[in-house]
């Protein structure tokens, strides 16, 4: 695919004070660079979905390590903006939880490469992975055999931890999500409820397709802008979102007589 654009994702938890002046900073920056995407920023730290030309990643990254220091991007191409506007918000948190005494910072989980996983994964290690992400995401992909909480929000994650077998918490246990911030909070969570040897996959699966692709991995991967969702070589696939619902519709679903565009899916069609 010809790389007309980079989107990047990022994230950095960070205490952060002046939030009003480095969302002017950030906004005013970004307008004079052309860029378009979402930028959080709370007093936890910053979180940013942007898309930008290859020339101005380097004066956009220059931006932002002045003001969180160093952040690594995750990288994806497209043809086109995936993004209708440029918008910096400020929030009460990065990624929204809700629970108190999680310090992503200062006490975060252990972390897993994406390298190792798969090692972990091709030698048949016995591991609980847990799909942290909402019910329509995994319904796109996820990893094999990987349990799924059937949630609707990330906000319902602590609730549906009390509904797992108790002898999950005596086996190593990796925590997923698309870019690695949810598990920055889900993973802590985990431990903080007795779960003793818990691992966050660093990067998430974007990470993860993007040095071992498909290996161990079934489907696509939701992101969130208009590209939907993206393949094991990070390329926007044909997945669409529907007009009616708002979920995603897959390329096999689209065939389907339920589906109507502009109006229905199989999943909202009755």
């Amino acid at each position: 695919m010809p790389m007309h654009y980079i989107n990047l994702s990022g994230y950095k938890f960070t205490k952060l004070n002046d939030l009003e002046k480095f969302q002017h900073e950030l906004l005013t920056t970004c307008q004079h660079l052309g860029l378009k995407g979402t930028i959080l920023l709370s007093s936890e730290g910053i979180n940013i979905f942007v898309c930008v030309k290859p020339e101005t990643l380097a004066p956009f990254s220059a931006c932002i390590h002045a003001i969180v220091g160093p952040l690594t991007f995750k990288e994806s191409p497209s043809v086109e903006i995936p993004f209708k506007k440029m918008l910096v918000k400020i929030k009460p948190e990065i990624i929204t939880f809700g629970v108190e005494g999680i310090d992503p910072e200062n006490a975060p989980a252990p972390g897993i490469s994406a390298q190792e996983f798969k090692a972990w994964l091709d030698a048949g290690k016995e591991v609980v992975v847990f799909d942290t992400r909402n019910d329509y995401e995994v319904r796109l992909g996820t990893f094999k055999n990987a349990i799924h909480l059937d949630i609707q929000h990330f906000r319902q994650f602590p609730e549906a931890i009390k509904k797992l077998p108790e002898e999950y918490k005596d086996k190593p246990v990796v925590t997923f999500c698309t870019g690695g911030i949810r598990c920055e909070k889900a993973a802590p969570f985990l431990l903080q409820q007795g779960f003793n040897n818990v691992y966050q996959l660093e990067g998430g699966i974007l990470k993860y397709l993007e040095e071992n692709g498909h290996a161990h991995y079934d489907g696509e991967c939701f992101v969130f802008d208009k590209r939907i969702a993206v393949d094991a070589a990070l390329e926007e696939s044909d997945t669409i979102q529907c007009h009616g619902c708002r979920q995603p519709v897959t390329y096999e679903e689209q065939q389907s007589t339920e589906f109507v565009e502009g109006k229905s899916c199989p999943r909202c069609f009755a």
